[in-house]
């Protein structure tokens, strides 16, 4: 079952915007908005995404070194 959600104290600035967004998409503020919570928590937080980049790259166990990648940065600009 759906549920409301209310969000006080928006700066006006930030609803204006918001609104002109969901203008262009030609959608309400309430589609717009619903919209973008779906979006937001389908995505893993920032957090959650590096703690699983780093799992991975603990998991691979190569390491390379800082003079490596400095040397093939600077092959690339010659």
């Amino acid at each position: 079952m759906p549920v409301q959600i209310t969000i006080r104290g928006v700066p006006e600035e930030v609803r204006d915007t918001l609104a002109a967004r969901a203008a262009l998409k030609r959608q309400s503020m309430q589609e717009y908005l619903r919209g973008e919570l779906v979006r937001m928590a389908e995505r893993p937080t920032l957090d959650s995404w590096l703690d699983e980049v780093r799992r991975r790259k603990d998991a691979g166990g190569a390491r390379v070194p800082a003079s490596v990648i400095l040397n093939a940065r600077d092959a690339d600009r010659r």
